[in-house]
């Protein structure tokens, strides 16, 4: 499994808007510090308003924000948003697997296990430890 720019840069894109809460962000704000393309950003947050994990405001202060606190999206929602299933095989991405072999895979196990160990991580970290963890390394190195 590889996730693509698009999952990439959506979460990066919410972490800019957790990291000021306080303010409406501007997609081209977004753009000069992530350093991504300003269309590409502007593709990704239609996804992000359409799901309803931001909101755009009008007007000269306006931009996008959260519509939700940091700490209750988890990086897992975000990818399957952009990514669609983060499954490693296509056997796993529905809730009963379909696959004639499934009864007789020696290999299934070893899926199975990875799905669980990337599901553990993604679905256990949310927007507010992205937050914490970039104000850390911020701190160590004494940039903004």
């Amino acid at each position: 499994m590889k996730i693509s720019t698009k999952g990439r840069y959506a979460l990066r894109m919410m972490l800019e808007f957790a990291l000021h809460p306080e303010e409406c962000t501007k997609i081209s704000q977004v753009a000069a510090r992530q350093q991504i393309s300003v269309k590409y950003l502007e593709q990704i947050v239609t996804i992000l308003c359409r799901a309803g994990y931001v909101k755009s405001m009008r007007g000269p202060q306006g931009g996008y924000r959260l519509t939700r606190s940091a700490d209750t999206y988890t990086v897992g929602e975000i990818l399957r948003l952009t990514e669609g299933s983060l499954s490693p095989v296509t056997c796993l991405e529905t809730e009963t697997n379909l696959c004639q072999r499934a009864d007789c895979c020696a290999t299934l196990g070893i899926w199975k296990q990875l799905e669980e160990a990337i599901s553990g991580v993604v679905d256990h970290t949310t927007l507010q430890d992205l937050v914490a963890e970039q104000k850390r390394m911020e701190k160590k190195h004494g940039s903004q």
